[in-house]
């Protein structure tokens, strides 16, 4: 006994009791126990959510309870129940491959001294255009394309649509074909689109150029689709 403030004397509490270790067993005999309980819970959930039926793909955000009454999930229905229409319309269509004889080795050889003696020749761009869809940038070679069949057009009506097919293609930004262009030549082409000319697009197709030939191209001179066509090549003009 020992006295504190007030002259109460306070009684001392007894020594706690020593916990006494659990077996070994039953401390695994538990975990089991912990183990199947949550398993019971997690396939008892999942059932649940299986039951809700349609109720549960259909909650909206703002109605946890899934009730077929709410509003906003009867105009979800609604729109579900209407065929679907994307927001911007692309053109899957893509042009196939120019026709074009079988590169010389002289030709294939050549490639390697300039880029524009790759690009002046059909060949030449079939397959440096090959590589660029192996580098998922091939709209970068079909926007340059575009740009120079439309200015062999001279019909001016002809000239319109063509440059709003090039324009919804590869300058919009809706567009997944987008092309990367500075916004001083994209504004341009804004301000132009009023009354476009075969010659609307220049600036784009030169940046566009200029960065096949910075970036691509050398990455093009060490793929393997040019060195194997120069290995084919070689080979049969050895056996020649």
């Amino acid at each position: 006994m020992r006295t504190v403030n007030g002259g109460q004397r306070a009684r001392a509490s007894p020594p706690a009791s020593p916990v006494e270790p659990k077996p070994v067993g039953s401390e695994r005999t538990e975990m089991r126990m912990q183990q199947m309980c949550s398993g019971s819970e997690t396939q008892g959930s999942i059932q649940s959510q299986q039951g809700t039926g349609s109720h549960g793909s259909n909650a909206c955000c703002f109605c946890w309870c899934c009730c077929c009454s709410c509003s906003c999930l009867t105009v979800r229905n609604q729109e579900d129940q209407r065929p679907g229409k994307a927001a911007y319309e692309l053109r899957t269509d893509i042009p196939a491959c120019e026709e074009s004889p079988t590169p010389t080795l002289e030709e294939v050889c050549a490639w390697a001294q300039s880029f524009d003696n790759l690009m002046v020749t059909p060949a030449g761009r079939n397959a440096f255009r090959e590589f660029l869809r192996t580098e998922f940038s091939e709209e970068n070679m079909l926007f340059w394309m575009a740009c120079e069949e439309l200015k062999r057009e001279a019909n001016q009506s002809t000239i319109e649509e063509k440059a709003k097919i090039i324009y919804e293609d590869y300058i919009s930004v809706l567009s997944p074909k987008e092309v990367s262009l500075d916004s001083r030549v994209r504004e341009g082409i804004n301000r132009n689109m009023v009354d476009p000319s075969q010659h609307i697009f220049d600036d784009a197709q030169l940046q566009i150029y200029t960065l096949m030939h910075r970036d691509s191209y050398p990455r093009f001179m060490n793929s393997t689709v040019y060195k194997d066509l120069l290995k084919s090549l070689a080979e049969k003009a050895v056996e020649a």
